[in-house]
């Protein structure tokens, strides 16, 4: 996980989380239900979920010795087009969360690569990244607006459901294309 911008967290912002009630003894469990606007660019260049909609998040922090561990699902919409036929695709999606966020100061600090875990700021946890990361690495490059979409035919461009069955296009073989231009002799 990225390692958050170092600039002060604004406790108003959707995804950022205080965790002031949450008492420092490991254990100690806190359930957080929200629902916040997604932010800018959460996709891939196909499929994404559509900025300023609801992200459902249903998450549980958990106070461990190094810090708060959030774990949970995030739900929401995705909007995007098929790869196949450009077809428009518009479903819900469900991802899991899991992620350790070492508080200031805490020897995780030293232990680990500053990526590696995510820090607090103070109270605050910046859940941008983690929810970033797990919604787009769990999105397809190439999505499908459905599973057995045919696409469209190369020739023509329409939409295989939109032609008949035997739809197909001559091929000419092109060394004998210029045959096709000779006068018809009628005998």
């Amino acid at each position: 996980m990225p390692k958050s911008p170092q600039s002060h967290l604004d406790p108003r912002q959707p995804l950022v989380v205080d965790t002031t009630k949450l008492p420092r003894q490991p254990g100690a469990t806190r359930a957080l239900k929200r629902v916040a606007p997604a932010p800018a660019d959460l996709g891939l260049e196909l499929i994404s979920v559509p900025e300023g909609s609801d992200l459902e998040l249903d998450l549980s922090l958990t106070s461990v010795s190094e810090g708060v561990y959030v774990s949970g699902t995030v739900r929401g919409s995705l909007k995007g087009e098929c790869g196949r036929c450009l077809n428009e695709i518009d479903e819900s999606f469900e991802v899991s969360l899991g992620e350790m966020f070492a508080y200031e100061d805490s020897t995780t600090e030293e232990t680990t690569d500053e990526d590696e875990v995510g820090r607090m700021q103070g109270d605050l946890i910046d859940l941008e990244p983690v929810v970033r990361d797990a919604v787009v690495l769990t999105l397809p490059t190439n999505p499908l607006c459905r599973p057995d979409c045919p696409g469209l035919c190369p020739d023509c461009g329409v939409h295989f459901d939109d032609l008949p069955a035997e739809h197909s296009h001559e091929e000419v073989d092109p060394r004998w294309a210029a045959l096709r231009n000779l006068p018809k002799n009628e005998e």
